[in-house]
């Protein structure tokens, strides 16, 4: 029998959001499969747990993906953690839980819920979230336009994420669009120190990042039609 592999949820900033399963359960595999060892490494000492470490991200090759898949094949238990929040979600560990699926008839792939900054954001954000639309990262560069303009053309309430670098040629995007009036509300730094949820226009809240500041990861979240 393949052992199993537990989805993680790993706290998005605040290390108290650590769940007790979450905790329980990287403290009980035999080794802990993560986008990046260095910040898995802070969230375990900071728990008092010591596990062997294996990374796997974006850049991984099929053989990385081959060895983890042998190690559930001979009965070893894995954790799959991201460098914050629920593994799988706009995250190279999805393409991990398909191989691993598609390997085993009996694969067993157990979900141990927690943090997820799009759900976050959506949960202080006022808008309706009966129904929404979670886009990930927009694309750098080839078919910005077109992503930009399907999502606004999406009647319901949008969620997406967005880097430090670009958080201010994305407002200018969505601002150009003109969003039909649609409000926005844009959160940085979620659960940590500098937590900020600004709400308003594209430019209202463009002026605001820049009086405060563009650093760290934000979630926007487009009010519906």
């Amino acid at each position: 029998m393949p052992g199993t592999l537990y989805v993680v949820a790993t706290p998005i900033g605040n290390l108290s959001d650590a769940s007790a399963r979450c905790l329980e359960t990287l403290g009980a595999v035999d080794a802990i499969v993560c986008e990046d060892t260095r910040v898995t490494a802070k969230l375990l000492a900071a728990n008092g747990i010591s596990r062997p470490l294996v990374s796997h991200h974006h850049h991984s090759t099929q053989d990385k993906t081959r060895q983890i898949i042998e190690r559930l094949a001979n009965g070893e238990n894995l954790a799959l953690v991201t460098d914050a929040g629920t593994p799988a979600i706009s995250d190279p560990g999805g393409e991990l839980v398909r191989d691993v699926a598609a390997a085993f008839e009996d694969a067993k792939i157990i979900p141990i819920p927690g943090p997820s900054a799009a759900i976050a954001a959506l949960s202080v954000a006022g808008f309706p979230a009966d129904r929404f639309v979670f886009l990930g990262f927009p694309p750098h560069k080839k078919g910005r336009n077109a992503w930009f303009k399907e999502l606004n053309d999406r009647p319901e309430t949008v969620v997406f994420y967005e880097s430090p670098h670009r958080i201010e040629k994305t407002l200018r995007a969505l601002e150009g669009e003109g969003l039909k009036g649609r409000p926005l509300v844009v959160c940085r730094e979620l659960t940590k120190l500098h937590e900020t949820i600004y709400r308003g226009t594209a430019a209202e809240i463009m002026d605001a990042i820049k009086a405060t500041s563009a650093k760290g990861e934000f979630v926007i979240v487009v009010g519906p039609m």
